[in-house]
């Protein structure tokens, strides 16, 4: 008897993510014979002994924090994965190997289309974090035409640090995304350090972060009169993208 499909998504801690509920639905509502898993992994080097312990595993999405930690443990990368320079989501090949893809950008950019729909296309964006998801938004945004500024905690050379995010340089960004887990379930007091006041109904602010919805960040920036929107569309358009590539995976 063939084993049941298996799939997951790979993080350290998953306790705040939707993907194993939006997966169990697609499952059911599909008639799919499939189970999807959180594979809660306290550091990547224990990637193999996951893998080992879950035979039926036939894919996988990773979130934070290892979205760019686990490329060197693949065998092959999707160019989707070498523009973006980061991994959200891994097929495992009919031999056992690893190939990896981003479904972040495309996701990314498709959402936020819909947040600027009527609006003009800014020229600049200023984009909080540096992490994997970052790259997926930076990427993104130059196929736009939108150039990204970093924001860091760290100051170093091309990216500003949050001290030095002044009123006149926030008016001036019309585009904010929130690329950080500051706000995520269950830390939802907390938010990304900006003069707020400086945000004007001329500014579209996307956070990444989509439980809760809306995060502290989003009520602080649509109190000003921007327009806002959450990750869940972005989450939703990546996990289709991630099905169709696990399901097209030459088998």
């Amino acid at each position: 008897m063939a084993r049941r499909q298996t799939y997951g998504l790979l993080g350290r801690v998953l306790g705040h993510s939707f993907s194993q509920a939006y997966f169990t639905d697609k499952f059911a509502r599909d008639g799919v014979d499939a189970e999807y898993l959180n594979l809660e992994l306290p550091d990547i080097s224990g990637l193999g002994a996951l893998l080992a312990a879950h035979p039926s595993l036939r894919g996988f999405n990773v979130t934070i924090p290892y979205k760019q930690a686990v490329m060197p443990l693949l065998h092959s990368l999707d160019a989707s994965a070498v523009e973006v320079g980061a991994v959200n989501v891994v097929s495992v090949l009919p031999d056992g190997s690893l190939r990896g893809y981003n479904t972040d950008a495309s996701a990314f950019a498709c959402s936020l289309g819909h947040l600027l729909e009527g609006r003009a296309m800014p020229s600049r964006a200023l984009v909080l974090g540096t992490g994997g998801a970052s790259l997926a938004v930076n990427a993104a945004l130059r196929r736009m035409g939108v150039e990204p500024c970093a924001v860091s905690r760290t100051a170093s050379a091309g990216r500003l640090n949050y001290d030095d995010l002044t009123p006149e340089i926030v008016r001036a960004a019309t585009l904010i995304v929130n690329t950080t887990p500051l706000g995520m379930w269950p830390d939802t007091g907390s938010a990304p350090q900006l003069p707020y006041d400086a945000i004007t109904p001329a500014h579209a602010c996307f956070d990444l972060v989509y439980n809760p919805d809306p995060t502290l960040f989003m009520r602080q920036c649509a109190a000003r009169g921007a327009a806002v929107a959450s990750g869940l569309e972005m989450l939703h358009l990546q996990a289709e993208a991630s099905w169709a590539i696990w399901q097209n995976a030459d088998r």
